[in-house]
């Protein structure tokens, strides 16, 4: 049987607050040339409609990283299994992810994609959670600020599964 959930975020709020960070991101990087480097496998969703809402000529490709498995706690060792495809030389840019909790794995790619030939690194993360947080990172954009819970929907999953879910839900 599957864990009962409640609804933190509606569909509505996820799309109003994408529409806004579109706007800012549009006015920010105009005249750049800037690539969204969404981290998969959480962050697809968000990236998708992030980009549509993006007014500028832009790149977009996807890496994929990986701290948990199949488990609820971030294992703390990051591998990089995807690389992006993408030249980012002189180029900004912004790593899309889906929630930032205890700060390893986004510290971890920012530090990597800072070492890279890039004009800037920059993070946009949908949720930024810091009541678990082990390690500071700046989120440079942020979708929404929460405290507790174990969240899924939206792209967000537990050992795979709720990614296909509307809005954001914690799992009870």
């Amino acid at each position: 049987m599957k864990p009962a959930r409640t609804e933190i975020i509606s569909r509505l709020q996820l799309q109003a607050r994408v529409e806004e960070l579109g706007r800012q991101l549009t006015r920010e990087y105009r005249g750049r040339q800037l690539v969204l480097l969404g981290v998969l496998n959480g962050a697809f969703i968000f990236t998708a409609d992030l980009c549509r809402m993006i007014d500028l000529d832009l790149e977009i490709d996807f890496i994929r990283v990986t701290s948990y498995g199949a488990s609820t706690e971030s294992s703390g060792t990051i591998r990089l299994l995807k690389e992006p495809s993408i030249d980012l030389a002189g180029k900004d840019v912004l790593l899309v992810e889906d929630i930032v909790d205890t700060g390893t794995t986004m510290a971890w790619l920012q530090e990597h994609f800072r070492q890279s030939p890039a004009r800037s690194v920059r993070i946009c993360s949908l949720i930024d959670k810091k009541e678990r947080r082990k390690v500071p990172v700046d989120v440079d954009y942020i979708g929404f600020s929460l405290d507790k819970g174990f969240l899924v929907g939206y792209g967000l999953d537990c050992a795979e599964q709720y990614r296909n879910l509307p809005a954001i839900y914690a799992l009870d």
